[in-house]
């Protein structure tokens, strides 16, 4: 096993005072830090004081091609940290591809468990029993499609979804799953958090305005 490592490390999901002790330890620590978001990150470590630390930008769209070279400085015996904008790097957002990496190279892997917005919502939700998670499904006729063949599942739906897109997204889960109960979390652990439960009818109604922040929807089982 290598001296380096890297640690995958859960930042807030929109409150800063969540931040553990040990992610914040992480940050410290690590010789360079892998930000979804280099300006995200700047704003947490500037917070903590952390203090002045090389930022490096790891976007999805970037992942695949700055991994050979972050591998090799880990080998070397550097300690890399991996985040988010928001909640738990691999989860919905980059880290799956050079986590595996890691794996297939003899590197060491640590996780630093923080909060994860899917969760979140389910916990908040007060619904009970198996649910699949879909992170962000898709628009229109992907989504549609999702729907439909999903008419059976019994266990609850949990997806990310744009603002601008929720009106559309909740009048097609009406026409293709029916009156469904639904649960909508809208910018959880911020100044303006709202959480919805009721039917999608009334979700519709009620989000018929302009809809600002993230949002995570939790369709009941059928």
């Amino acid at each position: 096993m290598n001296a380096g490592k890297l640690i995958v490390a859960g930042t807030p999901v929109g409150n800063l005072e969540d931040m553990t002790q040990r992610a914040k330890k992480a940050l410290e620590e690590a010789d360079f830090i892998l930000a979804e978001d280099t300006r995200r990150s700047i704003k947490l470590l500037n917070h903590y004081a952390i203090g002045k630390k090389e930022l490096i930008s790891f976007s999805q769209q970037k992942e695949r091609q700055k991994t050979d070279g972050i591998i090799e400085r880990i080998r070397q015996g550097e300690i890399a940290c991996i985040v988010s904008d928001a909640g738990m790097p691999c989860v919905s957002d980059p880290g799956s591809f050079i986590v595996n990496e890691c794996y297939n190279n003899d590197i060491k892997v640590d996780v630093i468990p923080g909060p994860s917005a899917f969760v979140l919502a389910y916990a908040a939700s007060g619904f009970s029993g198996s649910f699949i998670f879909e992170g962000f499904i898709g628009r229109d006729k992907k989504f549609r499609r999702f729907l439909r063949k999903n008419i059976e599942e019994s266990r609850h739906i949990i997806f990310y979804e744009s603002p601008y897109r929720l009106k559309k997204v909740l009048t097609d889960i009406k026409a293709i799953l029916g009156e469904r109960d639904v649960f909508i979390a809208r910018e959880m652990t911020k100044m303006h958090q709202e959480f919805f439960r009721g039917s999608v009818s009334d979700a519709i109604a009620h989000f018929n305005g302009e809809v600002k922040g993230e949002i995570t929807v939790i369709i009941k089982g059928s």
